[in-house]
């Protein structure tokens, strides 16, 4: 267990008790609190403009905020398919920013789905002067993008919505929509003679070319161009880890957070192009046949995401980012921390049950196992290779008090999702060791979810409403509790200050020191958020044995 650095208990701050205020008035529940957020819109002939450096957007106020939904940063990807993107022709008629954009085609069902899909969302308290909203706020940045891993999501959820951050912190806030699955990640130039040469990282190339856009804008909307801050959980996480590696990322942000996302190593060649022959088999096409490729029907695209992946035919196929020497020329995180983004400030948190939902949903069964279930099961989900009875054992001599289904979800957690996040607080630390670096800061999640009687726990994506304020919103999962509500307040501030000040500290936390591999310094939020000292220590003393291998490479 971990020593305890720090045990006052801090009091809820002065935004917290306002955000409780507006919270009470709920009434019948969260739904009602959105249902008002959606009616503070107002349409008018006063609504504000937004100049782009490709033409000129309107947006709506809502409570003290302009946003601005389905701005587009870049053109249709469908007549470019698997290619870099490419900036959207310029327009000179002002366009209705009020609806989202498009995701990207997926499985996961959305509103609106197209290869035309590169579009951002804004949220600024800048002030309009005329049509004018560049109000010399220079105000910091949050660019989040979103999780799904590499192939579902979009930036339109309620719980990603940035007006609660924009009017807390005075700062802008930025949702973003890119290429996803085989449209972003489909890896064809070894078997299409050289054509696509970029189609293995095409959905990050889109991000590159997002946050050039916010740079070349951010005086437009009031922002900051030399505090942009990337976040993102899961996918989005990963997404960034990725880009902390990419020279065509280099100098686009200057602080990062990733949320139970990391991406330690990428996808080889050789073994992306194994999935890529599987896909193009699947589909019915030769290779070398470009135009076929080209050509065929995103529905159909979609439909075959679930080809068996023949590097584990037990899993869909595995799209994500590939060691391509073209945008990446080294692993992200593997043999060490990339040198290129040594001074980027950078926070990594994951949630203490991440896999109570990614494995827990699909198989309620995990959640009534006997002893005997534990070394087949765990075997299944662990993705290292260790000795399952050993896990068993490890877990019942640390935590005597867990039933059989807490060791599985614990050293599940531990083995295949928490592990990638501190493989790269661990090389951050050793690169701060031996050159200047900026400081690295680590948090865990322990307050969980009052549903179904606690049985989810502090699981993946649970701390999204948190950092974004937005624990009333649809799809939340944090009660509104006076806990929630302090907890969200603690993270959001953290996030806030991260963008603003490069460093997460704030007067509502006990004193958050970066990560050392002296002591692996972590702050945890729970009904008492305090610094702790390895507060996993023998889960990461058993997995560190074995070597890490992130799937899908």
């Amino acid at each position: 267990m971990g020593k305890e650095i720090q045990t006052e208990d801090k009091s809820i701050l002065n935004a917290a008790v306002s955000r409780r205020h507006v919270l009470a008035g709920v009434g019948a529940g969260a739904a009602a609190s959105v249902a008002v957020a959606q009616g503070a819109y107002a349409a008018s002939s006063s609504a504000p403009i937004l100049q782009t450096g490709h033409g000129p957007v309107r947006g709506q106020r809502q409570a003290g905020v302009s946003v601005f939904k389905g701005i587009r940063y870049g053109a249709d990807t469908a007549p470019t398919r698997f290619e870099k993107p490419q900036a959207p022709r310029a327009w000179t008629s002002v366009k209705e920013a009020f609806e989202y954009g498009g995701a990207c085609p997926q499985r996961r069902e959305n509103k609106s789905e197209s290869e035309d899909c590169l579009f951002l969302n804004v949220w600024t308290p800048a002030s309009a002067k005329g049509d004018n909203l560049a109000d010399g706020g220079n105000r910091p940045i949050m660019v989040y993008f979103h999780g799904g891993a590499y192939n579902n999501g979009s930036g339109s959820s309620p719980l990603y919505d940035g007006q609660y951050l924009a009017n807390k912190g005075d700062v802008v806030v930025i949702t973003v929509n890119h290429r996803l699955n085989a449209f972003g990640y489909l890896y064809l130039p070894l078997l299409m003679g050289g054509a696509f040469p970029d189609s293995g990282n095409a959905g990050i190339w889109d991000l590159v070319l997002a946050l050039k856009w916010v740079k070349n804008n951010a005086r437009n909307f009031g922002g900051d161009p030399d505090r942009v801050m990337v976040f993102g959980q899961s996918g989005g996480g990963a997404k960034i880890a990725t880009m902390m590696a990419a020279p065509a990322a280099k100098g686009l942000f200057h602080s990062a957070a990733t949320m139970s996302g990391q991406q330690v190593t990428a996808s080889g060649p050789l073994n992306a192009t194994q999935r890529a022959e599987a896909y193009l088999e699947a589909l019915s096409i030769a290779p070398g046949d470009v135009e076929a490729i080209k050509a065929v029907p995103f529905q159909k695209m979609v439909e075959l995401l679930t080809t068996p992946d023949p590097v584990n035919t037990t899993r869909g196929l595995y799209f994500g980012p590939v060691l391509d020497e073209r945008f990446l020329m080294r692993h992200p995180f593997w043999p060490d921390a990339p040198a290129q983004s040594a001074n980027i400030p950078m926070l990594l948190g994951n949630t203490h049950d991440e896999t109570r939902t990614l494995v827990g949903r699909r198989e309620p069964e995990s959640f009534s196992l006997e002893w005997e279930d534990l070394p087949p099961r765990l075997s299944r989900h662990l993705r290292c290779d260790i000795l399952p009875q050993h896990v068993v054992d490890t877990y019942r001599k640390t935590y005597p008090d867990y039933s059989a289904s807490d060791v599985f979800f614990a050293a599940v957690t531990a083995g295949r999702s928490w592990r990638g996040q501190w493989e790269e607080a661990e090389v951050r630390a050793k690169q701060a060791e031996v050159m200047e670096t900026a400081p690295t800061w680590v948090y865990q999640m322990d307050f969980g979810s009052p549903i179904d009687d606690g049985k989810w726990g502090a699981s993946h994506a649970f701390d999204i409403p948190l950092a974004f304020g937005n624990i009333d919103k649809q799809g939340s999962r944090t009660g509104i509790s006076r806990t929630a509500v302090r907890v969200a307040d603690e993270l959001s501030w953290a996030m806030i200050n991260l963008a603003t000040h490069g460093d997460p500290n704030h007067d509502g936390l006990a004193p958050w020191k970066p990560y050392s591999l002296e002591h692996r310094e972590t702050m945890v939020f729970d009904e008492h958020t305090k610094l702790i000292s390895d507060p996993r220590g023998a889960e990461r003393r058993l997995f560190s044995k074995v070597p890490f291998t992130q799937w899908g490479t």
